[in-house]
């Protein structure tokens, strides 16, 4: 068995999949493993498939290597949220587009990425957020910038997505109006953005919301030169099967075209879950059986916080060939002493699984790497790349057309 100290040299190294690295390694600490190649391949069908720009948003996983891999395939937008992801980003790529896309920014914040970085997107929902970016971005002369984008973020509704962002920004659609015709005033192009709310499992989700935009543009008679569907593109977890990314397209697509806008204007998005989900998983071990109950050496304040804190069933496997029994319903724990590092899950698993196996977590590339914490002393992590396939995924062509289920919203 290798020891941890030792490990720094194997990051990276490539292993065929999960199961080579603890036949290899046997290994104390979790393992993640990253598939670049799984990345491509989602970053390939949004350059190509969606009908308009594709902006990453970093925040689902701020990694330099994913966002180089991004790049490589296509991606030449990023959603950054603060002025750490303008940096990390301006310095990983240095011709990359960058939309400041969190509607509440500090004045230090706007002004270095305006003036330092290149920034000339920008998101708002106040016209207090308005007069800081105008502010800010003036000239030492104190001439004020004629190269603004600016985006006004409206207020939707997160019912059909499975986590809300419909609470904590946004304009209202009855205030809408007078905030776009100010925004007017003060920029070159004028856009409207909004987020569905994150796995949005129909692509009704997009229609509703764009009917607000609809409304908005019309009551404000503006010219709007962007329109900015924001995130919420899903991925596959245990029990969440989504329509094909394509049906949202066409469906986003058709309602775009027949918004009031310029003739000009252009379509936007901001996928990260659905751009890194399939990017990583972890390998992790078995340190105690305790009925139905696992304890496993990653958790809640490592790469499994959404497990934990919002309940999502992430894909699981066990990594050995000699487990017989029918699977069966598991909960996690964590390393750490807290109480609070608990996942229900239900994971399935054999029932004969026990302490020293070793079991494969998928799907973590979005928000596992990005939540992870050093709590109590855990979180070390070997960094690991694998050549098979991602556990489940919407992109590699041989996943059944879920088009009969409830989800789907006919394009006919």
């Amino acid at each position: 068995m290798l020891n941890f100290s030792v490990w720094g040299s194997l990051e990276l190294h490539a292993f065929p999949d999960a199961k080579a690295v603890i036949r290899e390694l046997a290994p104390d600490e979790p393992v993640l493993l990253l598939r670049p190649q799984a990345a491509a391949r989602a970053a390939s069908f949004f350059a190509k498939g969606f009908p308009g720009k594709s902006l990453y948003a970093v925040k689902a996983n701020p990694s330099p290597d994913l966002l180089r891999v991004l790049w490589d395939s296509g991606i030449t937008h990023y959603d950054v949220a603060s002025i750490a992801e303008v940096r990390l980003v301006r310095q990983t790529l240095p011709d990359a587009v960058l939309c400041f896309m969190h509607p509440i920014k500090t004045r230090s914040a706007i002004r270095e990425a305006y003036h330092q970085h290149g920034v000339r997107i920008f998101s708002l929902d106040t016209e207090e957020e308005l007069a800081k970016i105008v502010e800010q971005t003036r000239s030492d002369a104190g001439v004020d910038a004629a190269d603004l984008s600016l985006l006004v973020r409206l207020r939707v509704s997160s019912e059909y997505s499975e986590l809300s962002l419909a609470a904590k920004f946004g304009v209202d659609l009855a205030d809408a109006a007078p905030l776009l015709q100010a925004v007017r005033q003060h920029c070159d192009a004028l856009g409207v953005c909004f987020h569905v709310g994150s796995q949005a499992m129909t692509p009704f989700a997009y229609v509703q919301a764009l009917e607000r935009v609809r409304a908005a543009i019309a009551e404000a008679a503006v010219t709007v030169d962007i329109v900015d569907v924001g995130g919420g593109f899903p991925s596959i977890y245990p029990g969440m099967e989504p329509p094909p990314l394509e049906d949202y397209f066409a469906l986003i697509h058709r309602h775009f075209e027949a918004l009031p806008i310029s003739y000009s204007a252009e379509l936007w998005c901001e996928p990260g879950r659905a751009l890194c989900a399939e990017y990583s998983s972890m390998i992790v071990q078995v340190e105690k059986r305790r009925g139905n109950e696992l304890y496993i050496n990653d958790g809640a304040y490592g790469s499994l916080y959404d497990a934990a804190h919002v309940g999502w069933r992430f894909p699981v496997r066990s990594l050995e060939d000699d487990l017989e029994q029918p699977d069966e319903e598991f909960a996690f724990y964590g390393p750490t002493c807290d109480d609070a590092d608990f996942m229900q899950g239900p994971f399935m698993l054999p029932g004969d699984i026990q302490a020293g196996d070793y079991i494969e977590i998928g799907m973590l590339g979005a928000y596992g790497a990005a939540m992870k914490t050093g709590f109590n002393g855990f979180g070390e992590q070997v960094v690991i790349e694998a050549q098979d396939e991602p556990m489940a995924s919407l992109y590699r062509g041989d996943r059944a057309d879920p088009r009969s289920s409830d989800n789907v919203v006919s394009l006919r």
